[in-house]
């Protein structure tokens, strides 16, 4: 008869793992939320911008000192609507950002007579504005460029007194008014007007 002899095998020892100080993983985490904060910033900021009101020409819809948010991928992937209110570098000094609401698109006939505002010869219903204009003017927007107006009529520096704002020069659309939190709203765009060519 065979006699086997049994041994007991010895656990394979598995190489110690360095581990890490508390302290050292706590900076590394910390170190890894701040980057990816930086980064979701930074995308955030290109999608996205605010902007302080700094004068009435938007009265009743905007006011002085509040702060909206701007879409500033809008007009990337999509197309201007009249009734948007948009932010754009004035045309005669590109350091200076306004803010007006998109009136009349490329190819648009605009007219203001009678204390009233006509595209395409239709008239605007604007229930948002402070005022009727007190002056009169006639206007065909060109490609690549869109008629812009403040709410607060008699009270705005747009496109009736300097011309028409090139496309490159817009910023974005303002989405919402999110400061002073008693202010805070949706910007939604206003259908003004059927005034197909």
């Amino acid at each position: 008869m065979d006699s086997f002899r049994s041994e007991v095998i010895p656990p394979i020892e598995e190489p110690e793992q360095k581990k890490r100080s508390p302290i050292v993983s706590f900076l590394l985490e910390t170190i890894q939320t701040i980057l990816m904060a930086v980064v979701l910033y930074f995308i955030i900021d290109l999608m996205l911008g605010r902007v302080r009101v700094e004068n009435i020409s938007m009265q009743p819809t905007l006011n002085e000192g509040q702060f909206l948010l701007v879409n500033k991928m809008a007009y990337r992937i999509g197309d201007f609507d009249r009734g948007d209110i948009v932010v754009f570098h004035y045309p005669r000094n590109p350091a200076e950002d306004y803010i007006k609401r998109v009136i009349g698109l490329p190819g648009d006939r605009v007219r203001i007579q009678d204390r009233m505002v006509f595209v395409n010869d239709q008239l605007l219903e604007e229930a948002y504005i402070a005022e009727h204009p007190s002056y009169t003017g006639e206007w065909t927007v060109p490609e690549g460029q869109v008629f812009v107006l403040g709410d607060n009529r008699n009270q705005s520096s747009d496109s009736h007194s300097w011309g028409f704002v090139p496309n490159e020069n817009v910023v974005g659309r303002a989405l919402v008014v999110y400061w002073p939190l008693e202010d805070m709203k949706i910007l939604n765009q206003v259908p003004i007007v059927n005034a197909a060519n």
